[in-house]
């Protein structure tokens, strides 16, 4: 049985981290852009996060020649009409770091109340063949609410301020395990799998 190659277009590794642990019983080998020094800086010029993951899969993978997995994900807020969303990331601008665009969003928040600050967490992910043909698209999202102030120190972005209401602590304070089977990413993952396996056993 011949090895599937698929590359996550990332360099991020705790991403690489969670696709890993569900595509491990098959015979996969995932890669990210960190493995490929020759991979190229795709810009997110889409309005949306399917037309940025589409766009990611599709460059990436025409430059490579290989299958490539795009994905991009961010943070809505009701009460800011869905900001920061495709530009979580670079919400307080180009040199943007987890604390200030923290700091940002609960500026941004201020004097709203605990019950309209609902939120939630989309990822979109999009699969490309080397000839930049799209072959699969799903999105998830987590929903939850943003809390007056940061609570634990574990995940990433604005994860210390997400607060999941049925367990009443942020995914900073709910660990990796817990996040791994709530998330937007993890949701995405579940849809995603199933449909990459037809996909590879289709070509064997």
């Amino acid at each position: 049985m011949s090895t599937f190659v698929l590359v996550l277009g990332t360099h991020n590794a705790k991403k690489r981290r969670e696709l890993e642990l569900l595509l491990s019983p098959y015979n996969v080998l995932l890669k990210s852009l960190a493995d490929l020094p020759d991979s190229i800086e795709v810009e997110e010029t889409g309005t949306t996060f399917e037309e940025n993951a589409t766009l990611k899969a599709v460059e990436q993978a025409k430059h490579l020649g290989q299958w490539v997995l795009g994905e991009d994900s961010g943070l809505s807020v009701e009460a800011l009409d869905g900001a920061p969303g495709v530009y979580s990331a670079r919400f307080s601008g180009p040199d943007a770091t987890d604390q200030t665009n923290n700091a940002l969003l609960l500026e941004k928040l201020q004097g709203v109340p605990l019950e309209k600050r609902t939120a939630w967490y989309t990822c979109h992910m999009t699969l490309s063949d080397p000839d930049g043909n799209v072959h699969v698209q799903c999105q998830q999202r987590c929903y939850g609410r943003i809390l007056l102030e940061q609570h634990g120190s574990g995940g990433f972005g604005y994860d210390p301020m997400f607060e999941i209401p049925e367990y009443h602590q942020t995914f900073g304070q709910l660990g990796d395990a817990v996040k791994s089977a709530l998330s937007h990413r993890a949701r995405a993952n579940r849809e995603f799998v199933p449909q990459l396996l037809k996909i590879i056993n289709q070509r064997r």
